[in-house]
């Protein structure tokens, strides 16, 4: 297969040897390396504090591939380009060393001083790294020079600016890509193909036809060995200031006057502004926070999230949160965004609900028919695809209606040869195309709306557990949709 040489570059992942690297990263650039979407003049220089040779890191870099990746016909091939240095992040002399295999390296496979630096790794060394890359000479290249960076992007709206100015004194902002994996997805990107390249979709896609949009993404997991960074994060800043809030951005934005970075930034940025701040005591109208008590998982118990190992006993961090965005502006206005995620539910899934509203007049209903709403599911994981709610004529009957679904799964076009979220991200940055990354207006106006949530919710102690494992939350999420006449879809159906 033909490679594409314009994608050659130097990669300098820092944190080669966690977990994300090991499940996620290798296994994404060896399928890049396999479809020819990677040219052979590339390298990888894996960075991290553990004291290993080229060929210990390469025998770690076979052992992901073939443990988390889908084939490995050329794999000694790939492994080849892999290089590693033991790395303290605080010393200017470690740069050094690093800058001296950086430059053997591009002069090695002539890579014209392109360079990706991936930051995979704890984010309080996000600022220490960039800074002492600008400082220790390696961003000074000829080529181009990409950061790219893991969530969180900060802890709040005022640590998020303050990693922004130390990142920026390195990289420009378009030269700064934060991942957000979900925006990887395939159903979340194809959101504005569904939206956009359909006409019988865009006319209906306003407050005049649909009643609310409904998205869920929920875990079965627990909160596993995250703990410590979970505890002081919670549900809303895990989840809801990245993730679910792009999404919504995703579905709600206007048309953009073209397919390109910054008009799609631009629109999704229009939507953060138009929505409604919530403050004070309107946030016990508009949220609901939860934490998973003890419960029965696939026939097992399991234990309450303050029984957690590294979880403290009186923890007050959520482990899910619902809530209601109202999107201020003349297409939204009145329609609300209701979105839930947790850990512990009874369904691992992320999906998008959009209800259209009902007709005016049900012209069955004296022969018994209850007309459903019309619904269009869009499926995100695990089964992606997309599914339309009709009502059609039931057979054998003169007036009588019924149900029915019409279905697309990318499984059954695609197959296993979907791209993983990580390798389009991955492949994007080497293109050099941020579309599917966060802009930093983005974050800022994602913070400023959740720090208001967060704020209310640091200093009252809630009463926690209050949803069992296995379920789907508490009882206070159904009423949130109740008081607005509304109910939550389930989420496989």
């Amino acid at each position: 297969m033909k490679t594409r040489e314009n994608l050659s570059s130097l990669i300098l992942l820092f944190g080669a040897t966690g977990d994300l690297a090991k499940r996620k990263l290798y296994p994404s650039l060896y399928n890049l390396f396999r479809k020819g979407n990677l040219s052979n003049r590339f390298a990888v220089v894996g960075v991290a504090r553990r004291l290993k040779d080229d060929g210990e890191f390469r025998n770690w870099v076979r052992d992901s591939v073939t443990t988390f990746g889908e084939k490995a016909d050329n794999l000694e091939e790939f492994i080849s380009h892999f290089y590693y240095q033991s790395h303290d992040v605080n010393d200017s002399e470690s740069y050094k060393q690093l800058k001296e295999l950086v430059d053997r390296l591009d002069h090695t496979y002539q890579l014209e001083g392109n360079r990706i630096f991936y930051l995979a790794m704890s984010p309080e060394f996000f600022g220490t790294v960039a800074e002492h890359l600008r400082e220790d000479g390696l961003t000074n290249t000829n080529g181009f020079k990409r950061l790219v960076i893991e969530k969180p992007f900060g802890h709040d709206l005022a640590s998020a600016i303050e990693l922004n100015k130390r990142i920026r004194s390195a990289f420009k902002e378009d030269e700064v890509y934060r991942i957000d994996h979900y925006l990887g997805k395939e159903m979340v990107q194809n959101i504005e193909v569904i939206r956009f390249a359909n006409a019988i979709f865009e006319p209906l896609w306003n407050n005049r036809y649909i009643s609310n949009i409904q998205v869920t993404s929920s875990e079965t997991l627990g909160v596993e060995e995250r703990a410590r960074y979970y505890d002081k994060s919670g549900a809303i800043r895990d989840m809801v200031q990245n993730h679910m809030l792009q999404i919504v951005s995703l579905l709600a934005m206007e048309p953009p006057i073209r397919l390109t970075t910054d008009e799609i930034r631009s629109e999704k940025v229009k939507v953060l502004r138009a929505l409604r701040p919530v403050e004070g005591e309107a946030v016990h109208d508009y949220f609901v926070r939860g934490q998973y008590g003890e419960g029965i998982m696939n026939g097992t118990k399991v234990p309450a999230y303050r029984d957690e190992p590294n979880v403290p006993k009186d923890s007050n961090t959520e482990t899910f949160v619902a809530g209601k965005f109202l999107i201020d502006n003349f297409r939204w206005a009145g329609v609300p965004f209701y979105i839930r995620t947790g850990k512990r539910m009874a369904t691992k899934s992320t999906n998008i609900i959009v209800q259209f509203k009902d007709i005016p007049m049900n012209l069955y209903y004296k022969n018994g028919s209850t007309l459903n709403p019309n619904l269009l599911v869009i499926h995100v994981q695990p089964d992606e695809g997309i599914t339309l709610h009709l009502n059609v004529k039931k057979t054998g009957e003169v007036l009588g209606t019924t149900p029915v679904k019409l279905n697309f799964s990318t499984k059954s076009i695609d197959g296993i040869n979907t791209p993983e979220a990580y390798e389009k991200l991955l492949y994007d940055c080497l293109r050099g195309d941020a579309t599917n990354f966060t802009h930093w207006d983005e974050v800022a106006l994602s913070w400023r709306f959740v720090d208001n949530i967060s704020e209310v919710w640091t200093n009252e102690q809630a009463d926690f557990p209050n949803y069992a494992a296995g379920s789907m939350g508490p009882k206070a999420a159904e009423e949130l949709l109740e008081k607005d006449g509304f109910f939550w879809w389930p989420v496989n159906f």
